[in-house]
């Protein structure tokens, strides 16, 4: 209440601050969240990618040893030289394909971008 017994008006100054502050307060919490997030997901995405990286490249050396092997009496260099082909196309492959993803890429904080944009637009719808 007011001095002159009347009650205040939760439409003044102090609730426009007040809402602005609560909205100000829930997007930057949904920015943490969004960035807790894709933190989370690089570090899964990364430990995958060099786990992936390990088991193929053993799997290539293994197989171009056995090749070479299997060949050893009769065509040593070719199989030597297809093996090396093999694992640096393999090689080249993977370096295009993570380039590509590298720059494809997932927009960060689309939420929260999307969320400031909606609110920029209903200020002013505002009469």
């Amino acid at each position: 209440m007011t001095e002159e017994g009347k009650p205040r008006q939760p439409g003044g100054l102090r609730g426009i601050l007040s809402g602005g502050i609560a909205i100000v307060q829930a997007r930057l919490e949904l920015f943490a969240v969004e960035a807790e997030e894709e933190k989370m997901r690089l570090a899964a995405f990364l430990l995958n990618l060099i786990l992936a990286a390990l088991f193929i490249g053993f799997g290539l050396i293994a197989l171009a040893i056995l090749i070479t092997v299997a060949l050893w009496e009769t065509h040593r260099l070719a199989a030597l030289a297809a093996g090396v082909g093999v694992l640096l196309a393999a090689g080249l492959l993977t370096a295009r394909n993570a380039a590509r993803l590298a720059r494809r890429g997932n927009r960060m904080f689309s939420a929260s971008l999307a969320e400031l944009t909606r609110d920029q637009e209903a200020l002013q719808r505002r009469p």
